[in-house]
């Protein structure tokens, strides 16, 4: 598919990645792809490719129905795993994969790539050093997943909302509130396709705001806001918060004609799975199995309020 084109052209600017075979149900597709992507070689099946002793890491961009399968098929060949977003059809599932990749001594990462982009990387540094002081609001316009990892980033995977809030279809446009203990909040707009919508992430703190320019689910562009009293424009005779911009430019060495934004940016993820493995690791600090189950089960609880929505409107 699709993204396994845009993800072999970028993992492979990764210094050390080789991608050595893929798999398909078909010889032929699998050849033909092997041959378009400079892949060393094609398998009618995932059973065969993991019989390879080159293979240590597969990549899982098979639909989300099969992540489990495909999945446990990898992690019990012994083979890391970096997995397509979302990891899982639900929490269950995820667990058992999980579990299976501890008793393997394998990684099995949760590839939501937004978290390895550095902007991404360099919101989380002033999040934990405290530059905004306490996060009390998360502002976030795009797809569920999406939106949902960003309050997640913002507030932390220990905190869990008191109460949440969606509405709109179970898939398209919508929302939800997540309310958190403390008078916290993470807003969520979930867009209708197409549309011009933003796609901004904004994390408000006490003491600051850091902005994920657009596209914010993969962005190169950080905005941080901290002035010297907060709210700046009520404080300050209507004096704007002073604005630092940070430019993270994607390696201008992958192109990717006819590409969905930035997703040179696949690139990010595979380097930063080398440096863990080489390190000993088996999980990638930017986004962690605790954040990735967190996410799921909040998901889940999302589409089942907007389910719930859906059947009231019918």
């Amino acid at each position: 598919g699709e993204i396994y084109r845009q993800f072999v052209r970028s993992s492979r600017e990764c210094a050390g990645a080789s991608i050595v075979g893929v798999a398909s149900r078909s010889q032929d597709k699998a050849d033909e792809f092997a041959s378009a992507h400079g892949v060393e070689k094609g398998y009618d099946s995932i059973e065969r490719m993991l019989e390879s002793e080159d293979l240590d890491v597969v990549y899982v961009g098979t639909p989300v129905e099969v992540h489990k399968e495909h999945c446990l098929l990898a992690i019990e060949a012994g083979k890391h795993v970096l997995c397509e977003k979302a990891l899982a059809s639900n929490v269950a599932e995820a667990r058992e994969m999980y579990a299976s990749a501890e008793r393997n001594n394998v990684m099995l990462q949760d590839g939501i790539w937004t978290r390895f982009f550095p902007a991404v990387e360099h919101a989380r540094s002033l999040l934990e050093a405290g530059a905004i002081g306490e996060v009390v609001m998360v502002q976030s316009d795009f797809e569920s997943l999406y939106t949902t990892q960003a309050a997640i980033l913002a507030y932390g995977k220990d905190a869990k909302p008191i109460r949440i809030q969606a509405g709109g279809m179970k898939i398209g446009p919508g929302g939800a509130i997540l309310e958190y203990e403390n008078n916290r909040f993470a807003i969520l707009t979930f867009i209708r396709y197409p549309s011009e919508f933003p796609e901004v992430t904004e994390i408000t703190g006490t003491k600051g705001r850091i902005t994920l320019e657009q596209p914010g689910h993969c962005p190169t562009r950080l905005s941080v806001r901290i002035p010297v009293a907060t709210p700046s424009r009520y404080r300050g005779g209507n004096t704007p918060s002073p604005l630092q911009q940070f430019e993270y430019p994607l390696p201008d060495s992958i192109s990717l004609p006819g590409a969905h934004p930035n997703q040179q940016g696949f690139y990010y993820m595979t380097e930063a799975i080398h440096r863990c493995l080489a390190a000993g690791l088996r999980e990638c600090p930017q986004f962690v199995q605790a954040e990735s189950l967190l996410l799921l089960e909040l998901l889940e609880t999302i589409r089942s309020l907007r389910a719930d929505n859906s059947d009231d409107d019918a």
